[in-house]
């Protein structure tokens, strides 16, 4: 439980420095918005079937992993977009705490207990959360009236 404390302090002091520094980051993105809160979906979804042997689901998991470094892949070209792209491989990354790891140990235990997957469907809905406000926070390009 002490490494998901730590893991949530990394990822909220990142956040911090990214909302800090708004002027060297990337503009608001309407698809990077929607795509974080349709993936906190699928993957928070996908994760509360963790109960469950792991091989009923596998398809499941490497669809919203292939979905997630899709958007991985996106937030790493977007120019002044390095705080969301670190984010994003926080989330990913397959020995953290986070979604990939979850998925790794899911995938070694073949079951996880229902009090693990609560705590860490939590962590891991927090976690797209802050990707969500960090890209809803960015400088809103200027409109154009006619």
């Amino acid at each position: 439980m002490r490494n998901h404390s730590r893991t949530k302090s990394y990822f909220l002091a990142g956040l911090l420095m990214c909302l800090a520094a708004c002027s060297t980051i990337s503009k608001f993105d309407q698809y990077a918005y929607t795509q974080t809160t349709s993936l906190k979906v699928d993957a928070c979804n996908l994760m509360s079937h963790a109960t469950e042997s792991y091989n009923d689901h596998a398809m499941d998991v490497q669809k919203v992993e292939t979905d997630i470094n899709k958007m991985f892949e996106y937030e790493k070209n977007r120019p002044k977009n390095e705080f969301s792209e670190k984010m994003w491989s926080i989330l990913k990354d397959s020995t953290g705490h986070l979604f990939g790891g979850f998925v790794r140990r899911w995938q070694r235990e073949g079951k996880l207990n229902a009090a693990f997957v609560a705590e860490s469907r939590a962590l891991v809905g927090q976690s797209f959360d802050q990707i969500s406000q960090l890209e809803s926070g960015k400088i809103k390009p200027t409109q154009i009236s006619n």
